[in-house]
């Protein structure tokens, strides 16, 4: 099992996980990751007294916005799209399976 595999098993899905331990999950830099939660990348996540939480909804979208990113050399807005649409895709299969 990978790394990120036993982090994400391991989260509830209330817990809130700090900008660092999320930059930290996903191997970028903490910067990284504050330009696109300060551009409005992340829906959900919160600054709460000047500290970004995150659940483990944006750690997994962290992760696959940095993967579109890095393997297509996707600009952030384009992999916020895709991670958008592959989330609502995710959410479309889980009504499907629940009928």
């Amino acid at each position: 099992m990978r790394d990120e595999e036993i982090l994400i098993g391991s989260l509830v899905e209330e817990s809130w996980m700090t900008l660092e331990q999320v930059a930290a999950a996903c191997t970028v830099e903490p910067e990284w990751l504050a330009r696109h939660l300060e551009e409005g990348l992340f829906p959900g996540a919160e600054c709460v007294a000047g500290t970004w939480r995150l659940t483990s909804v944006g750690l997994m979208r962290a992760q696959r916005m940095r993967q579109l990113e890095r393997d297509f050399d996707a600009v952030p807005e384009l992999a916020a799209l895709v991670a958008d649409l592959i989330e609502e895709m995710d959410e479309l299969r889980a009504q499907l399976q629940a009928r």
